[in-house]
């Protein structure tokens, strides 16, 4: 087999096997949300303010990328711990030029997220509930909290946009401080 063949076969064994690592590790593959979700996003992020947007587990960069290039006055800061869709965004960014946005190779249920106004997120009901504990642990200028299909299991959203696709899928858009739900 030639040199080039090989090294090729190599390079995706070695980035199928990275996905694969971080999907165990993580308990989720990196997945990105469907343009409907995006707008929808964008849209609910048009009532936030001028703050710092944060987006937790950022994946392949599809929504950090757009959100800086839509709000080019704002900070955008991506979290994610898989090393090849991080990398495609630092790649991605540094091709577009986007100076605000920030992608940080890290745990978000780690880092320090005190300097975020909003918060957005497409994650899974457990990281739903590891965000909520950490959210009421830590204080800082948080306002908002935009979820794309999963909700914070004791809060009630301000806001849900139903997304006109095969799922009838939700984005939810919390205020913060959050009222907690009476418990039924």
């Amino acid at each position: 087999m030639p040199v080039f063949e090989s090294v090729l076969i190599a390079a995706v064994f070695f980035v199928g096997a990275s996905i694969i690592f971080s999907t165990l590790k993580i308990g989720i593959s990196p997945m990105p949300s469907s343009k409907k979700a995006y707008q929808a996003i964008i849209a609910l992020a048009d009532e936030t303010g001028s703050g710092p947007i944060y987006d937790l587990g950022s994946g392949w960069g599809s929504l950090v990328i757009r959100l800086a290039r839509e709000y080019p006055d704002r900070q955008i800061v991506g979290y994610e711990l898989s090393l090849f869709p991080w990398l495609i965004t630092k790649i991605v960014k540094r091709i577009l030029g986007l100076s605000n946005l920030v992608v940080h190779r890290e745990d978000f249920l780690k880092a320090d997220l005190s300097g975020a106004s909003v918060i957005t997120c497409y994650l899974f009901p457990v990281a739903m509930a590891e965000i909520e504990r950490k959210l009421k642990r830590e204080k800082g200028k948080l306002g908002f909290v935009i979820s794309n299909n999963f909700a914070l299991p004791s809060y009630q959203a301000s806001r849900v946009v139903q997304l006109n696709d095969f799922y009838q899928s939700p984005v939810y858009l919390y205020h913060i401080p959050l009222p907690v739900v009476p418990s039924q």
